[in-house]
């Protein structure tokens, strides 16, 4: 293999490398060092991003499955710290000053793609964006090629590709990490950080421990849910349930299905946004995603199979949060938009708190505490 700067820790008791006073003292009290060990055959090891902040150094974010509990709540730290940060305090501050980041694009975004170059640019770095239109993959490069090039130039990768896959693939060509931004129809992990922040701060408590979560929409192709159902079923959460609502043909997979009934967590399909909505703590709606079909009719026949009114609002709970990973389509009436539960523009800023978090656990940087 080619060597790394960064190589993979093995897993799950990587040696950790103490600094003392002096080498701290002279670089930055709030960077974080670790000893590294090369194992060529992994990008990523199950749980092994934990509470303990120096398991997250410069490395890559694929998967869910990646994180602990603990590490899930690290993030929520995190992610709080940098909320305080940009709504009482300065907006801003220079923790990643001289750190680059690469956003790598090959399919369409603007929340995800937005929130992590603010996210970078409030924590004092740079962004280099490449969308595959300015990139040589339009003359054959590949993947792997692409992402070597880039780690010459900058500290941190983010990507967003439309194959299932790519991210791992990514991450092991890297000596850089790799944050995995949605890879086709397989996993969107920043995006269910955001949103398990999201249900945190709307419901208040220890949510979403003891909430029933209803998934309603394009269950199959959504790479969002698929992570959010991965990510609250092994984060140990407790009392949680969950609901589905899809049209036929587009239910959840079986995998993940599997991955959630290991945990323990009781599993539920319903057939109406009505009954889905009843006795629910969070309605999460995706969007019918037109560019996943390979015939345009068969999408036609189940595009607006589930559309959220204020009639049916009007059946949800007091307090149940209405999210939505965006963008949508018809699935949520713009009547809705006025409801205070209708959390997803809240949402959608959550997101830039959670990459800045993840940014500053990848780059080694302790978060400032509440002004």
């Amino acid at each position: 293999p080619k060597p790394r700067l960064n190589p993979i820790p093995t897993h799950p008791n990587p040696s950790l490398r103490p600094c003392n006073s002096g080498e701290r003292g002279a670089m930055d009290p709030t960077m974080l060092k670790r000893q590294r060990t090369f194992d060529p055959t992994a990008a990523w090891f199950p749980e092994s991003l934990t509470e303990d902040p120096s398991t997250w150094v410069d490395q890559s974010l694929v998967s869910v499955e990646q994180m602990s509990p603990g590490g899930v709540r690290l993030v929520m730290d995190y992610a709080e710290r940098c909320r305080r940060l940009i709504e009482d305090g300065p907006g801003h501050c220079g923790l990643l000053q001289g750190k680059i980041m690469a956003a790598v694009f090959y399919e369409a975004s603007t929340r995800t793609a937005c929130s992590f170059h603010a996210a970078m640019l409030r924590l004092g770095g740079s962004v280099i964006p490449l969308p595959s239109s300015s990139s040589s993959v339009s003359k054959g490069e590949s993947l792997a090629d692409t992402i070597r090039c880039l780690e010459c130039y900058c500290d941190v990768l983010v990507l967003r590709h439309p194959d299932k896959g790519s991210c791992d693939t990514a991450a092991r060509a890297a000596s850089i990490p790799v944050l995995n931004a949605g890879d086709g129809t397989g996993e969107h992990p920043t995006q269910a950080l955001l949103d398990v922040y999201t249900m945190r701060a709307e419901l208040g408590g220890d949510a979403p421990q003891d909430c029933t979560v209803t998934l309603a929409g394009d269950l199959k192709h959504g790479r969002t849910v698929h992570s959010l159902a991965v990510l609250l079923a092994r984060a140990q959460f407790g009392n949680l349930s969950l609901r589905y609502i899809a049209p036929p043909s587009l239910e959840m997979p079986d995998g993940v299905k599997a991955q959630v009934a290991a945990a323990g967590v009781d599993q539920t399909e319903v057939s109406t946004l009505a009954e889905g909505i009843r006795g629910a703590d969070v309605l999460y709606v995706t969007r019918i995603q037109k560019e996943r079909f390979d015939n345009e009719s068969d999408y036609h026949d189940v595009k607006g199979s589930y559309v959220l009114t204020p009639a049916i609002m009007k059946d949800a709970k007091e307090k149940m949060a209405v999210m939505h990973p965006l963008p949508r389509v018809d699935e949520i009436h713009t009547d809705v938009d006025d409801d205070p539960r209708a959390a997803y523009f809240r949402q959608m800023r959550n997101g830039m708190y959670v990459r800045m978090a993840l940014l500053l656990l990848t780059c080694g940087k302790i978060p400032p505490l509440s002004p």
